[in-house]
């Protein structure tokens, strides 16, 4: 079910008004109920995996806790591991690592072909993948103790607003909040629908609406794998500054659906009383590729942190291996994001961000000082931030790309500019106001964003006057309503 269909709109209510009549003690029940019924509505066999996962790690979480010595309970913890990276493996990278296989024994002559598993990828298997992993691994590590009501236990693993897309929780932060008695607190429900319609603003009034200006450069999956299967190239068509625009107009596509996501997520959830973590904390005003990543997936990057970057020594070892340690994390990142070069491309070209930046941070402070820049601080910090950006950017050319080739020729095509096309009708067969709309919508939302990262009183949806909050609910509205795109679209992170 996504959150932007019909079906939501009644699923939704529904839930939460039938949650705060029932009894505490069954309460689990009806979200659990939910929750699996949230999930079936993509593949109903799907929620098999589920299941396994949930059982395999609640029962090995209580072996675990019944084995004093670390060393003994290590099989129990590969187990887990095996399991739940198995499944996620069968499904998402078997039939990428065996069309590597073939490939490069194909450079060689030599026939060898690895059978391909055709299956529909289930939807968020990285999310919830993540989140009982670490479940397992904390109880492992004895910093928390096992959950032994089953119910309890399978709804943190699928507990429906944040099932296939995040935020990846922690078992201390949510398992918890399971055994709080949640009444109805008027403020809470008000402070969560608020952060929903913030977040379908995001979705259909801004990423949605930037779709199609991405996929006339970029192409859609499916137009993109239909020309390889005909076996035929992928060439680039568009230059200069309609690859530029669609390239910055997908940095903010994946922001608002994504963030979208993550909000209207944390917002559903806090409508009941629950409080998810923050997952997107105004990234495109980082100054560095390490704060983007503080903010940016807040979830998956501290996941990362606290169970890859962490155990392979962090910062605490000799240098080379620290550059090593960070860019292997971001290898390993842009793998999970997807069963493609250009994902692991894009992870790298993180970890080389981060990895350079370290080795050059005293020169480029010197180039800075001597440019006069570190007197004048905030025409720093903006010259940080334009700079972060276009690197994120660059970034983004790889991640969005359907090949490494053909994100490569989109960068080479960027600098094919000509005065013929500084003109409205550079996407061809597009509305120019839809153009211009576009743009329009993203200044608002960054504006707000803003708003949020310098203003010194709250934004107008959290104003301390009745009468600015209401023009606020209203104007979000109307712009929902008047220029929300209600095509049930897909969110991008639920191929992951």
């Amino acid at each position: 079910m996504l959150f932007n269909s019909i079906a939501f709109v009644f699923f939704f209510p529904i839930v939460v008004i039938t949650y705060f009549l029932l009894p505490y003690k069954y309460r689990w029940i009806l979200l659990l109920a939910a929750s699996y019924y949230f999930y079936m509505c993509w593949r109903v066999e799907y929620i098999v995996l589920i299941l396994i996962s949930t059982l395999v790690d609640y029962f090995v979480a209580i072996r675990m806790s019944e084995i004093p010595e670390k060393k003994q309970r290590r099989k129990w913890l590969y187990l887990s591991l095996l399991c739940n990276l198995g499944i996620l493996f069968g499904f998402k990278y078997f039939n990428f690592f065996g069309d590597s296989v073939n490939a490069f024994f194909d450079q060689f002559n030599i026939m060898l072909e690895v059978p391909a598993f055709n299956v529909l990828l289930p939807v968020g298997i990285s999310f919830y993948t993540f989140q009982t992993l670490s479940y397992s691994i904390d109880v492992y590590n004895e910093k928390v103790k096992p959950e032994r009501h089953l119910g309890l236990f399978a709804l943190y693993v699928s507990f429906f607003p944040q099932l296939v897309a995040g935020p990846i929780e922690r078992p201390s932060r949510l398992l918890p909040q399971f055994r709080q008695k949640m009444d109805f607190d008027y403020r809470r429900v008000v402070d969560g629908l608020k952060m929903m319609a913030w977040g379908f603003f995001m979705k259909l009034v801004i990423a949605d609406r930037l779709g199609p200006f991405v996929e006339k450069v970029y192409l859609t999956p499916k137009k993109a794998q239909a020309i390889l299967d005909a076996g035929q190239p992928l060439l680039v068509k568009a230059e200069g500054l309609e690859v530029i625009i669609a390239t910055f107009f997908f940095a903010f596509q994946i922001f608002g659906d994504f963030a979208g996501y993550s909000i209207i997520a944390i917002g559903a959830a806090k409508v009941m009383g629950y409080d998810l973590m923050q997952n997107f904390r105004r990234p495109y005003f980082a100054g560095s590729i390490r704060e983007f990543w503080q903010r940016w997936h807040i979830s998956l990057s501290t996941w990362f942190r606290d169970y890859v970057y962490i155990p392979l020594g962090g910062n605490r070892v000799v240098k080379w291996r620290w550059y090593y340690n960070l860019f292997i994390t971001f290898l390993v990142s842009g793998l999970w994001h997807g069963a493609n070069w250009t994902f692991v491309v894009w992870g790298a070209l993180h970890g080389f961000y981060l990895v350079f930046a370290i080795i050059t941070d005293k020169w480029r402070g010197g180039i800075a000082k001597s440019m006069g820049l570190a007197d004048h601080p905030k025409v720093f910090r903006g010259v940080q931030i334009f700079m972060t950006f276009l690197l994120a950017c660059l970034a983004w050319v790889f991640f969005r790309a359907p090949t490494v080739s053909y994100a490569v020729g989109l960068i080479g095509n960027m600098f094919k500019i000509d005065s013929s096309q500084f003109t409205l009708s550079m996407f061809n067969g597009l509305e120019a106001y839809e153009l211009v709309l576009c743009f329009l919508f993203i200044g608002v939302m960054e504006f707000i964003h803003a708003w949020e990262e310098w203003g010194k009183k709250p934004t107008p949806l959290y104003s301390d006057s009745q009468i600015v909050r209401w023009v606020a609910y209203v104007t979000i509205m109307v712009l929902i309503l008047g220029f929300g795109v209600f095509t049930s679209a897909e969110f991008i992170y639920f191929q992951f």
